[in-house]
């Protein structure tokens, strides 16, 4: 009898042969192509004088280096702007589909790939970027590859990767008011450490996950990278379902039915064997922040900051106060009433409609504070429409905010949207690293409920006091 977990359903249905001692020959249904980490894969395919291999199953967009305003006219950084150019050209040379940059269905890939229906339940799914890992919340074994393994894939549909081990992490209890997945992802990631996950790949089960939106699912999965994981998978349920169906890329009608009936039995087995078991009850956490230099490094929002009597090595204790020297913050104090600069929503983590309506929802009513400056950027043209079709701009603009367009925008500050040395950023993505957002620019993880009761207030805010 069966004791498969859902990840080894999904990859053992995906091995096309396995080394004996080495690597498995992994076939890939679906590869996403950005500007980054592209060029030099494309460039050695026309070296080599390869085609690609099955070129309707990789669709290539734009992300990292758009601009979020006047993506109508020429990007002005140069390097941005030759990074974009390849990607067409090569898209357009080896036939591969390409949304660019004001196309209706461009954004940040791992946004645009499950709206669209592109990333579906039961496929493998590569991008050359490590928050691939995004699209696992479809039911997907989803997760970054280097270029290299993008040549690798572009040429065969295949790529060579170990198995990784497994991994169960269940989620209960009832989540507080103003608790959201980016906080539970930050404090799963505060206790396991940035590392904690590493050569895992992670099913997110129990009550809480189960009660999750896509999008809220999404998040989860988008942030596994930042645990070390090498990827996040949720089973698909009904949820999954009725979120995918009617989706531009989708299976329809016949295909449909067929589609489902597989789907459905996409879970791991009740006595699936995992190389490892967690469970986490989350109905005491709080909202929570980033205080230091990874996203590991994360408190409630009412916490104090970690004293060096907390840290049980050197090691840790050198860190923290490397983190703490960089973010200019003390032992023991609490951020509450910290002021901040800029409040940044978006990127591949929260730049969703869901994540636009909490945004929405705290500040309306009020006004952005004189001291902040924000960017809010949807994840996709999609995203754009929809804020639009709820009147959600309209909510923004007369609390003093403007709606950019799509991008990863301050996330990784390729395009622009760079935070100033010094200044403190409130910030809906990923990494917290130093330099991230750009040189000498202090970031601090929090959900968009977090980020805007910062920006109305111009401070650290517990949004549970607005809500």
């Amino acid at each position: 009898m069966s004791k498969n977990t859902l990840f080894d359903k999904i990859w053992d249905s995906h091995v096309v042969q396995t080394i004996e001692d080495g690597p498995t020959q992994l076939y890939i249904d679906r590869m996403y192509c950005h500007e980054v980490t592209s060029p030099q894969a494309f460039e050695s395919l026309r070296k080599r004088k390869l085609k690609c291999f099955r070129p309707q199953q990789i669709y290539c967009m734009p992300d990292h280096n758009t601009p979020t305003i006047h993506q109508e006219e020429p990007i002005a950084d140069p390097v941005s702007c030759y990074q974009v150019e390849m990607l067409s050209k090569n898209a357009k040379e080896f036939n591969l589909p390409y949304f660019g940059m004001m196309h209706r269905n461009n954004g940040i890939i791992h946004v645009v790939g499950p709206e669209k229906g592109l990333s579906l339940p039961g496929m493998t799914i590569v991008c050359g970027d490590s928050h691939t890992s995004t699209h696992g919340a479809m039911g997907a074994i989803a997760f970054g590859i280097g270029t290299s393994e993008v040549e690798m894939v572009l040429a065969s549909q295949c790529v060579l990767q170990q198995k990784p081990k497994t991994m169960r992490i269940n989620i209960n209890g009832r989540l507080q008011k103003c608790v959201t997945a980016k906080d539970v992802a930050l404090y799963l990631m505060s206790q396991l450490t940035t590392s904690g996950a590493t050569s895992y790949f992670v099913e997110y089960a129990g009550d809480v996950v189960k009660a999750m939106s896509m999008e809220e699912r999404l998040t989860l999965c988008n942030l596994s990278i930042e645990m070390g994981a090498r990827g996040g998978i949720v089973a698909p349920d009904e949820t999954t379902f009725q979120y995918i169906k009617g989706k531009e890329y989708a299976p329809k009608g016949e295909q449909w039915e067929k589609a489902l009936a597989i789907w459905k039995s996409l879970k791991s087995d009740n006595d699936a064997v995992f190389d490892k078991e967690l469970s986490f009850d989350v109905s005491d956490i709080e909202p929570r922040i980033t205080y230091g230099t990874n996203p590991g490094m994360g408190i409630g929002i009412t916490e104090a900051i970690p004293t060096e009597n907390d840290m049980e090595s050197d090691t840790d204790k050198e860190a923290l106060s490397k983190a703490l020297s960089y973010m200019e913050f003390q032992s023991g104090q609490t951020l509450i009433g910290h002021p901040v600069d800029y409040i940044f929503l978006g990127a591949c983590t929260n730049g969703r409609i869901e994540d636009f309506r909490a945004f929405a929802s705290v500040v309306n009513g009020r006004h952005k504070a004189e001291n902040i400056t924000a960017w809010l950027v949807p994840g996709s043209w999609s995203v754009h429409g929809q804020i639009c079709k709820e009147g959600l701009d309209k909510i923004l603009h007369a609390a003093g905010f403007e709606v950019r367009q799509p991008g990863c925008s301050a996330c990784l500050a390729m395009n622009g949207d760079t935070i100033p040395a010094g200044k403190y950023c409130v910030s809906t993505s990923n990494r917290n690293f130093e330099g991230r957002q750009g040189p000498g620019a202090r970031t601090i993880l929090a959900s968009p409920l977090t980020a805007a009761a910062a920006a109305v207030t111009g401070v650290i805010t517990d949004p549970r006091t607005l809500i």
